[in-house]
């Protein structure tokens, strides 16, 4: 029988979020219902509520999730009911030109759940990338289910399901960080920090954070930042030089998605460097680079979406490291909230006041 449970929605752009009740189908064949546990408020919620992603309200928001499998429809065999799952917005189908060349991580024909969760008039909820998990319980493929050690804390194992897996694979599956390498990473929000745990992961010795908050620095040595640039004061381009005896960084990761912070990224990179995007740029944005230099000082300029994370693989050895102590997920939760809390989490993000909170049902 389908279920009534609470949920977050935006019903305008720019308007407050709501709480409200939301109808939760029974899963159909490849599909199931997750009893959500926490959920990370992420600022692509946020680009939800805006209309920057589109405008298909009324949104379920919340994506960035952890719970426990309730039910399983037809044709699920990956997960079982009272599977700890993380979960995940590219649920890949194995079947595209990418999967059969071995390159998941890329697929090109994601999916999610087939039906339709809605408010209680029969309204259609559009779910945020495809999950909605600001909510008791939602309807997901079960692809999107990604199943871990249950002893994780769910408020910590939740945020690999966005911004913590995108900083990290940034560093370690696009960027190639190795051990021995310098980077810098400019940004230092949940992604950012993230970047640089996965930088610190990967055996970097020379790890250096930039932004211009002085507070959010301070979280990044935190994270395994060994020097730190706040580039309101400081040449960026200039001290990362500085740190790197001259040359440059090996990998310079852009965790904001301005023409402006690539550039400086491009610039404090290495000969044969690599730069990460993996900062969300908007579509009126524009980046002119020299020609002449993008061809001389060679290396790569590569985009990182989602990480280029394969969560079957990714997120249990993440989790493990976390247990084993590795990986300090905690300390990117920076307070715990109710499904009521996330309009104000919204506004303390906009403020630079949280790396994450997160909603703990």
């Amino acid at each position: 029988m389908p279920q009534t449970v609470e949920g977050v929605i935006a019903s305008k752009v720019g308007e407050p979020v709501t709480t409200t009740q939301i109808v939760i189908p029974d899963p159909g064949p490849g599909e199931a219902v997750v009893a959500i546990q926490a959920c990370g408020v992420c600022h692509t919620d946020l680009h939800y509520r805006e209309g920057g992603i589109n405008n298909e309200f009324p949104f379920l928001l919340g994506h960035e999730a952890a719970g426990v499998v309730e039910a399983t429809g037809d044709n699920v065999n990956e997960i079982v009911v009272g599977d700890f799952v993380i979960l995940n917005w590219r649920a890949v189908c194995g079947n595209c030109r990418s999967c059969d060349r071995g390159r998941e991580h890329l697929c090109f024909n994601t999916h999610n759940a087939k039906q339709k969760m809605t408010l209680t008039d029969g309204t259609e909820l559009s779910p945020a990338l495809g999950i909605g998990a600001f909510a008791e319980k939602t309807l997901v493929a079960a692809g999107q289910c990604t199943k871990v050690n249950p002893e994780a804390s769910p408020a910590a194992a939740g945020l690999l399901g966005c911004g913590v897996m995108a900083g990290i694979g940034a560093a370690i599956n696009t960027g190639g960080v190795s051990r021995g390498d310098s980077v810098a990473v400019f940004g230092c929000g949940g992604v950012g920090n993230a970047a640089i745990a996965g930088a610190q992961l990967a055996g970097a010795t020379t790890v250096i954070a930039v932004d211009i908050d002085d507070r959010k620095l301070d979280l990044a040595k935190s994270f395994g930042a060994h020097h730190t640039i706040n580039s309101r004061t400081e040449d960026a381009v200039e001290k990362i030089r500085e740190y790197t005896s001259g040359f440059g960084a090996d990998v310079a990761i852009d965790a904001i998605g301005l023409p402006e912070v690539y550039k400086q990224c491009f610039e404090a990179r290495d000969l044969a460097g690599t730069v990460v995007l993996v900062g969300v740029p908007t579509p009126e944005m524009k980046l002119e680079l020299p020609f002449q230099e993008v061809f001389g000082r060679g290396g790569a300029l590569k985009s990182s979406w989602y990480g280029d994370c394969l969560p079957s693989r990714d997120f249990p050895m993440l989790i493990d490291l976390y247990l084993q102590g590795r990986l300090d997920l905690d300390g990117f939760v920076s307070e715990t909230i109710t499904l009521d809390g996330v309009e104000e989490a919204f506004h303390k993000m906009e403020r630079g006041e949280v790396l994450r909170s997160v909603v703990v049902i």
